[in-house]
């Protein structure tokens, strides 16, 4: 079945009562009506136990992002960044070592740094080329992590050739898929990605209203590379025996939520879920109404660069039209300097917040804001420059936001 098909039926489980929604389970726990059965979930992890590790709202939620990804297995957490670190938590220990891309949202460098690095892990960051991270790999690494496109340099990165080259090495190639759009625009497991994180507070809520974050894997005999699952876990099993595939979301599952508790509200899985209902036709609009203020902002006097995959000569064109469904939201422009940037924000009557995929177009200023505890030579690594402003489209009629931008340029 088709995107939009998948998005509107996909993961809606049949109710007793007819309901033609998803129902809310908001409880913690779930009974059992022996101590056979109580036996047998804790031994398989099958069924409902305890709303921290699964519930049917967020088990819903998963099985409509697992078609709409793509992907074999699904498992939702409260955050982006809950997601970006269980899935890394499941393949690393003391003393790996991840291939990074320069240029990765702030927040996750953060969490790399601060994080990672107090586990005894080292991140190496490297232009995401398939023959640079080639030679940043070592024997000691674990994971490869790049985006689906840089935020904000809107770089795109070579799935496939990565995919490829992770295949040869054994090791995991993992994506943020966010800008992806839960799928919409791109899905990196189908070009060989082996695993996928992602913050649904994005594109997939679509109304800058809930926190939520997903990991997402497909079958690979990749994950037999990996000790943690060739020896026996505290049930005593061995989990790539025991489990195949299912063994990386399962630690995945019982790292971040069961023992971490990065669990997502039920109450947010269903917004979400929701949100998933609409989102092919919110992207497709919003990256419609992005390529046209690219067309006409290109070459004004007062941008001093302008970045959009769309236009045939953006760096990224040939990479974005051969990964993404559309062209995307987000473009960025640069006004030169901070003051430029100050008088630019000041002037147009559009909400600036560090936020992606909301309804309403936004606008921030990276050096100062998602960027900011970056070094500077950090910043300018990332693409991100004193005078750069993030714009994400949103649903507004396309000449009304030109007006806003055309009129705000001539005020500075």
């Amino acid at each position: 079945m088709e995107y939009e098909t998948l998005a509107v039926h996909a993961g809606l489980p049949e109710d007793p009562h007819g309901a033609l929604g998803l129902p809310i389970h908001a409880v913690a726990a779930y009974g059992f009506k022996t101590l056979e059965e109580g036996t047998e979930r804790f031994a398989t992890g099958e069924g409902y136990v305890y709303a921290r590790q699964k519930d049917p709202t967020g088990k819903a939620l998963e099985e409509r992002l697992r078609a709409l990804e793509g992907a074999d297995y699904a498992v939702a957490f409260a955050s982006g960044q809950a997601a970006t670190f269980a899935a890394l938590l499941a393949l690393l220990r003391q003393g790996d070592e991840v291939v990074a891309a320069q240029g990765l949202f702030g927040q996750t460098i953060g969490l790399f740094g601060q994080v990672l690095g107090l586990m005894g892990v080292r991140v190496h960051y490297v232009d995401p080329e398939p023959d640079r991270v080639r030679e940043a790999l070592s024997a000691s690494t674990r994971a490869i992590f790049v985006e689906t496109m840089a935020n904000p340099a809107l770089l795109v990165p070579d799935l496939e050739g990565l995919a490829a080259l992770a295949e040869e090495r054994g090791v995991a190639l993992i994506v943020d898929n966010t800008f992806g759009a839960a799928g919409a625009l791109c899905q990196p497991l189908r070009w060989g990605a082996h695993g996928v994180v992602q913050s649904l507070t994005k594109w997939a809520s679509g109304h800058g209203s809930v926190l939520g974050g997903a990991v997402l894997s497909r079958d690979t005999a990749l994950w037999a590379r990996y000790p943690q699952f060739l020896e026996k876990d505290p049930r005593g099993q061995v989990p790539w025996e025991a489990l195949g595939g299912r063994c990386y979301p399962e630690r995945v599952r019982t790292l971040g939520l069961s023992l971490l508790g990065m669990a997502l509200s039920p109450f947010h899985a269903y917004l979400l879920f929701q949100g998933l209902e609409t989102v092919a036709l919110r992207v497709r609009r919003m990256s419609e109404t992005a390529a046209f203020l690219a067309e006409r902002l290109w070459g004004h006097p007062k941008v001093k660069d302008l970045r959009y995959p769309g236009l045939p000569e953006d760096p990224a064109h040939e990479r974005a039209r051969r990964y993404l469904a559309h062209f995307g939201p987000v473009l960025t422009l640069d006004l030169g300097s901070q003051e430029a940037a100050s008088r630019f924000l000041r002037a147009i009557p559009l909400p600036k917040a560090a936020n992606l995929g909301d309804a309403r177009t936004l606008l921030v200023h990276p050096w100062t804001t998602t960027h900011s505890r970056l070094p500077e030579e950090g910043r300018l690594r990332a693409g991100v420059t004193p005078g750069l402003v993030r714009v994400s489209v949103g649903l507004e009629a396309p000449g009304d936001l030109l007006g806003m931008f055309l009129e705000a340029l001539e005020s500075m």
